[in-house]
This record gives C-alpha cells, structure tokens and sequence, in this order.
C-alpha cells in the first residue's frame, strides 16, 4: 500500500494562481483559495505559509494546453511558475489542466442554483480550477 501524501495543486493565473490540497488516502481535494500573481511576481509569501501549513510531499501545477494537445501560450509563465515553486525544495508534478475552469464553474454555478452557496467570485472558480486539478493528479496515481 503506498504512503499517504499531502499535495497542493496550483491552477497558475495571470492575477490569481488557484490552490488546493489533497490527499492520496482519500483521492479528494478540497479549495485553499487564491495567491495573487502581479507584475512583481508571484506572492511567494502566501504559497510558502500554505506549504508550511500543509507539508505537502507534492506539488502539482496544471499544464495549460489546447484542445489538441499542443501548448498554449500559457506554457511559458506556467514554467516560469514551476521554476519558482522548485525553491521549496519539493518534488514537482504537472496534469493537463485543460478545461478545469470551464469544469469548475459549472459545478458552482448549479451549486448556487441548488442553493447551497453564493454568489461566485473569480476566486472561487480558480480554487476549484485546482480542487479540478489535484483530483486529476490523485486519479493518476
């Protein structure tokens, strides 16, 4: 039986990067949030307080791509983004991350018509972009 892991999933942004943590145990993931992405850059202080928090054993980073496979224009600052998170020192993972966003707002949406949440913020949906995200890597593994 393999060990159980903690992961955080990042659904990187231009303005937001989306975070998750999930477990191997359960194979389910639950949204952290937000941590902003500017000019100046990431907000390394917010994504090192989560790994504190969480001691994740992995992190995964969604690989934005188009419809056939090929790289998005994308790519690029999502490696910039990679490149930044291997200062941590932690094992580093990529999913396809095609269509989580479109996923994740369906999913709130018939949430709030179902009456159980709010209203939805540009926030939320990037967080369970990456709820989207960690469960494509937990289904992987």
């Amino acid at each position: 039986m393999a060990k159980a892991e903690t992961i955080l999933a990042f659904d990187f942004g231009l303005r937001r990067i989306g975070v998750a943590v999930g477990q191997t145990i359960t194979g389910s993931a639950s949204p952290l949030g937000t941590a902003t992405n500017r000019e100046s850059g990431i907000d390394r202080e917010a994504i090192a307080s989560l790994i504190k928090e969480w001691r994740p054993d992995v992190l995964v980073v969604g690989m934005p791509m188009h419809a056939d496979g090929s790289a998005s224009d994308m790519q690029e600052p999502v490696e910039a983004f990679i490149e930044e998170l291997r200062a941590f020192g932690l094992h580093i993972e990529t999913v396809d991350e095609r269509y989580t966003s479109i996923e994740a707002e369906r999913v709130l949406k018939e949430a709030r018509a179902a009456g159980s949440r709010g209203r939805i913020g540009k926030e939320d949906i990037d967080s369970a972009a990456a709820v989207f995200i960690a469960e494509r890597y937990l289904a992987s593994e």
